[in-house]
């Protein structure tokens, strides 16, 4: 099997207590999205900057495109693209200008630089606003211009930190619609996200990271699976009665059972009646759920029970 991205046990510590990475393994497979998900200060990001040379890892070891990250650190460079959380662009040039700008960078000729230019604002729905200063662009726009800068080159390999935070529905699904056509052409993507939803339409493989550690990995549908086939949603009338209702399944219950705020979720394997059994042991101890619903697990609750929480992300309208 050719990886276009391998790590191997990769460790980072900052000072003598932040182990931000404790033994990272990862592979991608060449042409494939891989999702990286974790919590905020899970090692997602030191993950991506070790990967991308920016970082030289305590020890490990790790190979992009066949490029050793330590070794050859030039190499991978020159080899891959990466866009990160926040659009890279200089507000006061042109669409036209900042591509032609990281194309004569590249050291390619002005006019290679002016064609790939042009070519990517056609590709990225941007030649309409090609002449205008990126600073009068929305955010969605701005982080379409940045990816396409980071594909001037046309690397194999592009990373993609957290790409979408901050932008609205609508340009968020532009975005993705961006890069499943990078990888439809061939494009190995590693994409760092707390979008559950992001990763569950593109990444073909998810690895889920928690305190520098990969704690779960597999497909979006292996990793529902763990869950049951079902999750029964019960509502209390606050945090402290949901609460007492979890303990009363906690060391017995056949799956899983997650606490958030005064909702109690319990993954249901046996159908009907393990719910009803659920219900009968509520009725018991008195503890009667406001409301009550069946639905089928979603990636946020395969994040909630193995990292304790849910992904948190802020939210901004596009300007």
């Amino acid at each position: 099997m050719n990886y276009a991205i391998e790590a191997e046990g990769l460790v980072k510590t900052f000072g003598s207590e932040v182990r931000a990475l404790d033994g990272v393994n990862l592979r991608v497979e060449q042409g494939t999205v891989l999702g990286l998900l974790g919590p905020n200060g899970s090692g997602k990001t030191t993950t991506v900057r070790v990967l991308t040379t920016t970082l030289v890892p305590d020890s490990g070891r790790a190979t992009v495109n066949g490029f050793d990250v330590v070794k050859q650190p030039n190499s991978v460079r020159s080899s891959i693209g990466l866009a990160g959380q926040y659009a890279a662009v200089d507000e006061n040039l042109t669409g036209r200008e900042n591509l032609r700008m990281v194309g004569q960078l590249l050291q390619l000729s002005r006019r290679d630089a002016s064609r790939i230019a042009d070519e990517l604002l056609e590709h990225f729905d941007l030649t309409a606003a090609a002449n205008r200063p990126s600073k009068t662009y929305s955010g969605g726009m701005r982080r379409r211009l940045d990816i396409a800068a980071a594909l001037v080159h046309r690397p194999p390999v592009l990373f993609l930190d957290e790409p979408t935070t901050g932008l609205d529905p609508k340009s968020r699904n532009a975005v993705w619609a961006v890069v499943e056509e990078l990888v439809a052409a061939g494009t190995t993507v590693l994409l760092t996200t707390q979008y559950l939803e992001e990763a569950d339409r593109l990444a073909d493989r998810i690895v889920v990271l928690d305190r520098g550690a990969v704690i779960a990995e597999g497909t979006s549908a292996e990793l529902k699976s763990d869950l049951g086939e079902t999750v029964l949603d019960l509502g209390f009338v606050d945090p402290d009665t949901a609460e007492r209702a979890a303990s009363l399944f906690r060391g017995s219950w056949n799956g899983g059972v997650v606490v958030d705020g005064s909702l109690l979720e319990l993954s249901v394997d046996s159908g009907p009646s393990q719910v009803m059994l659920a219900l009968r042991e509520l009725d018991s101890a008195g503890l009667n759920p406001s409301r009550m619903a069946l639905r089928e697990p979603s990636l946020d609750d395969v994040f909630l029970s193995l990292t304790g929480r849910r992904a948190e992300v802020t939210e901004e309208d596009e300007s």
